[in-house]
């Protein structure tokens, strides 16, 4: 079998079969396919045996120029080599792990009083780091808890280093405001202690100690004190019946892996000292064919080597090599990881709903992929995101001369639109056209509920609007201490033209300008005329509204019901414009008197 102008036969007989990896090159040097083997000359000489040779290794083979060979010392050195590699050259015939570039985690800052906040990155500052976490909304998940129960502070340090008096957080009983002397260091030292072990998974031991303090401080009489540690104790029960899961107490993830279609997911569920922190849908790159096996086995080396393993990972399917997959794991973490395939009991179900979700979010995908998720992912690599953004949000305000101000929110995920996300909100109390008050507003208004009530925040925020928009936002943000959703401004660009937006990033100081053929910009122009939509359509209904009414509104003894009444047996207001007194006072509870003031009104003769 021919391979272009490459000699196989030759190559073959100047292979050792010792231990190493092999890169397929094509014509321009191009690195087609990165290969680990036990034995080189054995493996590399399979690619060029026809009787057994796929459709896709056929057309690899037909490509190759050459093959470069590195040798090893043993067979697990060459996976490391051959993920390192991998990672590097991104061969389209790999299956390849399109991997957020960090996860997030939550960091337990240094000093007196420690700052506990979401975290991306190196880990470099000093303090301690808990995770990784599947996403940001994971994290935003538990720092919400962790206000709830142990009232550490999340502000910056610059903010809490100027304080002279307590903040929001403190009025509503999610912070101890150390920055003001509200709590000493000593008291403060032990909910950090507690923080910690409830985060490392040890929350019953928390809860003895409390239990333990609320005793003594009843039997000593202090019994507001003891009420508030009774209550402590029961939002942290309150989060162990969330969070945890019966019968584990250990490190664990839950892989499951669905292929069709050319496309395969790998569903992760992860737990934590017993706890749930969620799950995580992966969509490698695959080449056509791929069995779910091979893509197992490419997600566990391809991840796990780039983030900390668990004691324990639950497959749905047996991958190849998993003897060898877990030598590299257990030589990455320092200790043993051991592979569970035929799990039981409460395992059992808990690897059948990964393998349910891996099926669903592959039928998403199939039928959406080269859509949104295409999308988001051009928007990520754009503004140069650590990770995929999972949900975005685009304000606009819209009125006609400031009559009738409304500003619209819209709300976009993996899938779209999420419609019953999307709100508006009527601006009162501005000077008529001030579309920076109004901003200022609307976003005072949504981001305080959200925040409030622990409800979901956008990995980034859309302003249709430059720089002075983008101010209002930074200042509500600021104020509201929400620091970690990304603030962009979208401005129109030269003669107002489609395609020529500038985006201005949040912190950077940089305006962005994207090509006009970027799925990353089609993405932000979707967003942004969607929320000019929704605006419009609430402003154009609140002006109509409000022309119906107001006139009427304004006549004294006339109230909603025979306003109501009025309008509907003439049909509109401009109908009743046209009726003279006569047919006026026809309309039930309208007598003559009121009649001629309802027509004065409305002819300026009032």
């Amino acid at each position: 079998m021919a391979a272009g102008a490459f000699d196989f036969r030759e190559f073959l007989r100047t292979l050792v079969p010792l231990p190493g990896v092999y890169r397929m090159l094509d014509t321009a040097g191009k690195v087609l396919y990165v290969g680990k083997a036990k034995n080189l000359r054995r493996r590399v000489g399979s690619y060029f045996r026809a009787h057994h040779v796929s459709e896709k290794t056929n057309h690899l083979v037909a490509q190759i120029a050459g093959i470069e060979v590195t040798v090893t010392h043993t067979e697990a050195e060459a996976l490391l080599l051959e993920h390192s590699l991998i990672k590097e050259f991104r061969p389209p015939y790999n299956i390849l792990l399109r991997d957020d570039k960090s996860y997030p985690w939550i960091y337990l800052s240094a000093g007196t009083f420690p700052r506990l906040s979401l975290h991306r990155g190196a880990r470099k500052a000093p303090g301690r780091y808990f995770g990784p976490y599947p996403s940001a909304g994971a994290v935003r998940d538990t720092l919400h808890l962790m206000q709830k129960v142990f009232k550490l502070r999340q502000c910056e340090d610059s903010f809490f280093a100027n304080r002279s008096r307590p903040c929001l957080q403190f009025q509503i009983r999610r912070c101890s405001a150390p920055c003001t002397g509200e709590i000493d260091a000593k008291a403060y030292a032990a909910d950090v202690a507690d923080t910690v072990r409830f985060l490392e998974g040890r929350s019953n031991e928390v809860v003895d100690d409390l239990v333990a303090r609320m005793e003594r401080a009843a039997e000593v009489l202090r019994f507001e004190e003891a009420a508030v540690i009774r209550d402590r104790i029961a939002q942290i029960r309150r989060v162990q019946e969330r969070q945890y899961i019966s019968g584990e107490r250990g490190d664990l993830d839950v892989v499951a892996v669905a292929a069709e279609g050319g496309a395969a997911c790998v569903q992760v569920f992860f737990f934590r000292g017993g706890r749930s922190l969620g799950n995580k849908p992966f969509f490698p790159l695959i080449p056509a064919d791929e069995s779910p096996e091979r893509v197992l086995a490419a997600f566990l080396v391809q991840y796990y080597l780039a983030h900390e393993p668990p004691a324990e990972i639950l497959l749905s399917h047996a991958p190849r090599d998993t003897t060898l997959i877990a030598e590299a794991l257990r030589a990455r973490a320092g200790r043993r990881v051991d592979f569970v395939l035929r799990p039981r009991g409460d395992r059992a179900r808990w690897l059948e709903m990964a393998r349910r979700n891996a099926a669903h979010a592959l039928a998403a995908e199939l039928s959406s992929r080269t859509g949104m998720r295409r999308r988001f992912e051009a928007l990520q690599e754009a503004l140069g995101l650590d990770a995929v953004p999972e949900r975005l949000e685009c304000f606009d305000i819209s009125h006609t001369g400031g009559e009738a101000t409304v500003a619209s929110c819209v709300v976009f995920d993996g899938e779209g639109p999420r419609k019953s996300d999307y709100r508006r909100y009527n601006i009162e109390g501005i000077v008529p056209g001030d579309d920076y008050a109004a901003m200022q507003q609307a976003l005072t208004r949504r981001y305080t509920r959200l925040r409030d009530q622990d409800e979901v925040l956008p990995d980034i925020l859309f302003i249709d609007g430059g720089k002075g928009q983008l101010a209002q936002a930074e200042g509500v943000m600021r104020e509201l201490q929400i620091s970690d959703v990304l603030l962009v401004g979208i401005a129109k660009g030269p003669d107002r033209k489609p395609g020529l937006e500038v985006l201005y990033l949040s912190g950077t100081g940089r305006a962005t300008t994207l090509p006009p053929e970027s799925a990353a910009l089609h993405l932000v122009q979707q967003i942004r005329d969607e929320a000019h939509r929704f605006a419009i359509t609430g402003h154009r209904q609140r002006r109509a509204k409000a022309r119906r009414t107001s006139v009427l509104e304004e006549i004294e003894g006339i109230g909603a019901k025979r306003r109501s009444a009025l309008l509907r047996q003439f049909g509109g207001l401009q109908q009743l414009a046209r009726a003279g007194v006569e047919d006026i006072a026809r309309v039930d509870g309208v007598g003559v008197e009121l009649a001629r003031r309802i027509y004065d009104a409305l002819h300026g003769d009032g």
